[in-house]
């Protein structure tokens, strides 16, 4: 099953843990296979945020959603069940520094639709 791992961190720990140190724990979820993708995102200054209503996109400098931690990047990963995906979020380095929130992917429910 695919479990998203979001990093967390605040505006004073975003660079707290270096890159190459998440570089390196990212590499061993490569090796072990269970990495499917991750990123780190800049800082949340340069996001944008779309919101439609009524058929017209309405766009916002940041976040929508004021918060003390921020969104700063992923791990997708692949995991047999909940513990696993707890376990490898667990190694996640900037955890030391904010949170990690882990989440299963859900497959979209198509019905009958074709393509």
């Amino acid at each position: 099953m695919k479990y998203l791992c979001l990093v967390y961190l605040d505006r004073e720990n975003w660079s707290a843990c270096p890159d190459p140190v998440c570089a390196d724990y990212a590499q061993k979820l490569v090796d072990r296979q269970v990495l499917l993708a991750g990123e780190a995102l800049h800082p949340v200054d340069s996001a944008t945020t779309v919101r439609v209503r009524n058929g017209q996109a309405q766009l916002y400098d940041g976040p929508f959603a004021e918060t003390k931690e921020l969104l700063a990047g992923f791990y997708l990963v692949e995991a047999r069940d909940l513990n696993e995906a707890i376990r490898i979020a667990s190694g996640i380095p900037p955890g030391e520094y904010g949170s990690i929130e882990v989440r299963p992917v859900r497959q979209l429910e198509l019905g009958d639709a074709t393509s």
